[in-house]
């Protein structure tokens, strides 16, 4: 919109009116702010174009915009409904977890495997067993209060 008020452009061209804007609302203060700045607004898939010489195509952008927000709370509704039902048949839900123990991750590392050998060896991902490490320190520096905005402190000479 900054761009669009410096007049940078005299067009903005979607695929679709449902990627400009998700509510109708909030489409109608886009096409608003567009026909403000001297901007044409066109819809490739659906022929649409808001050229001042084409009031058809705004009453048509009006329904589309209803309906694509319509389209969007369906899919929305319908998929928490899914969710609901596979938590209520005792699927989990989301990210699997993992189960291992955050000390294994520092002594492997500070043994000196690398990040890829730590994770082979505890099953688990090269970034779930670095930000194990990185909170175990975190936590253990915390408890002495040495540690500043959540960092880890080494100690002088590598010990």
């Amino acid at each position: 919109m900054r761009d669009a008020s410096q007049r940078k452009f005299d067009c903005v061209l979607v695929w679709k009116i449902d990627r400009l804007g998700r509510s109708v609302l909030h489409f109608n203060q886009q096409l608003a702010a567009l026909s403000s700045y001297g901007v044409r607004f066109i819809s490739t898939s659906q022929s649409l174009d808001t050229d001042q010489s084409n009031p058809t195509s705004r009453l048509l952008l009006q329904i589309l915009a209803s309906v694509a927000e319509f389209e969007r709370e369906m899919i929305r509704e319908r998929t928490l409904a899914g969710l609901r039902l596979a938590k209520a048949n005792g699927k989990h839900v989301g990210r699997p977890r993992r189960v291992f123990r955050r000390d294994d991750v520092v002594e492997l590392r500070e043994a000196g495997h690398s990040w890829r050998s730590i994770a082979a060896k505890l099953g688990i991902p090269v970034m779930t067993a670095l930000d194990a490490y990185r909170s175990y320190c975190t936590e253990t520096v915390a408890s002495n209060g040495t540690a500043q905005r959540g960092k880890t402190r080494r100690k002088p000479g590598g010990e």
